[in-house]
């Protein structure tokens, strides 16, 4: 089989490669250059860029990524993306801060770019599938006969969470072999390959603020987003000033420049008051949250219109159990113990034990 793989230069899907490639399969590497960014608007990105190594998708990756693909002896194929990326990524990271929120760019960026975009291109080069290094799992659904998507064997990496919004069309394309596998597993394949990327470290940061600093790259791009305005606590006092909504998240408390009897934290951005809320960690907990924008990964949502899950608010954090209502494309969401910083922007994605559901963005917290 012919098999297009996302090569990222980490090491990941250098093993996905080398794993396809010893299996049989013709493997060709696609990488994304995504990082002539400035054109969207800040003059220092595409320097920044070239300058760092830290993040995914940088100058460096791609140069990883040739080497790697040159040691396996496989084509390798760089994909000018920087356009859709921008118009596709970058903007909707910015429009969200613009309106209060705090998105989560790695699931728009597997939603539009990495799936849709390689995915055409995989087929425009004749391959039967793509395979990329993210740690889930792909399988038939016994009763249905539909993809299933499945958390990762490792749970300390499992990615099922950035990929809820896959379509079954996308998952009959999709491989993911190393979600069969630990991170540790992983790195002794690529030392025992002789991989050039067998010890590299892993990104952590936004992959397109390429000097992390993300207050800097949103006031280039809305500068209006940055008026000062007053820091208030749940009562109304003010004990400070803020210098833009943009620059605040939920949960915050590095930063705030506030004295205070107690550690205070953002409970709550106020854009009607151009105002940041700040309380107590209790006031952090929800009840609940309402959602938006749902998908299911088997095409429809579950028959009931009420029904148990597990629900993950954020990458690193656990499955919470919890009871989710809808109605059209909105969910209503209870948990059994109320949850931590539940945060406008981001992707809630519901489990039934290692499967994955759907999933929706998070609109409010409720309760």
């Amino acid at each position: 089989m012919r098999i297009a793989v996302a090569m990222s230069g980490g090491v990941d899907s250098s093993v996905t490669a080398a794993l396809l490639q010893a299996a049989g399969h013709q493997v060709i590497g696609l990488t994304m250059k995504l990082w002539a960014c400035a054109k969207d608007g800040g003059p220092d990105n595409a320097r920044l860029a070239a300058a760092r190594s830290d993040t995914c998708c940088s100058p460096k990756d791609l140069l990883d990524a040739h080497a790697v693909c040159a040691k396996l002896g496989i084509e390798h194929h760089v994909l000018e993306m920087a356009d859709a990326f921008s118009g596709e990524v970058i903007r909707d990271f910015v429009e969200e801060y613009a309106r209060g929120r705090t998105p989560n760019p790695c699931v728009r960026c597997n939603q539009r770019i990495k799936s849709k975009g390689l995915i055409e291109r995989a087929r425009a080069l004749g391959c039967e599938a793509l395979a990329t290094g993210h740690y889930a799992r792909i399988d038939d659904d016994p009763a249905t006969g539909l993809r299933r998507l499945r958390t990762g064997l490792d749970d300390t990496r499992d990615q099922s969470y950035f990929l809820f919004p896959l379509a079954q069309e996308e998952l009959r394309f999709l491989r993911f072999p190393v979600g069969e596998r630990t991170k540790s597993q992983i790195r002794r394949v690529a030392a025992a390959c002789g991989l050039p990327v067998a010890e590299k470290a892993e990104s952590q940061e936004v992959c397109f603020v390429f000097d992390h600093n993300h207050r800097r790259f949103l006031r280039d791009r809305i500068p209006e987003a940055f008026a000062p305005g007053p820091i208030l606590t749940e009562d109304g006092r003010e004990v400070g000033r803020h210098d833009g909504l943009a620059g605040y998240t939920i949960g915050q408390r590095r930063g705030l420049r506030v004295a205070w009897r107690e550690p205070l934290y953002v409970v709550a951005l106020d854009l009607a008051r151009n105002a940041v809320i700040l309380g107590p960690d209790a006031s952090l907990h929800a009840a609940g949250l309402a959602a938006s924008a749902l998908h299911w990964i088997a095409g429809a949502p579950p028959a009931a219109q009420a029904f148990r899950a597990q629900a993950k608010i954020r990458y690193r954090n656990p499955p919470n159990p919890c009871t989710v209502r809808l109605d059209g494309d909105r969910a209503e969401v209870r948990f059994d113990v109320p949850v931590r910083a539940v945060t406008p922007g981001q992707a809630v994605v519901f489990y039934e034990g290692d499967v994955v559901l759907g999933g929706g963005w998070i609109d409010a917290r409720t309760g």
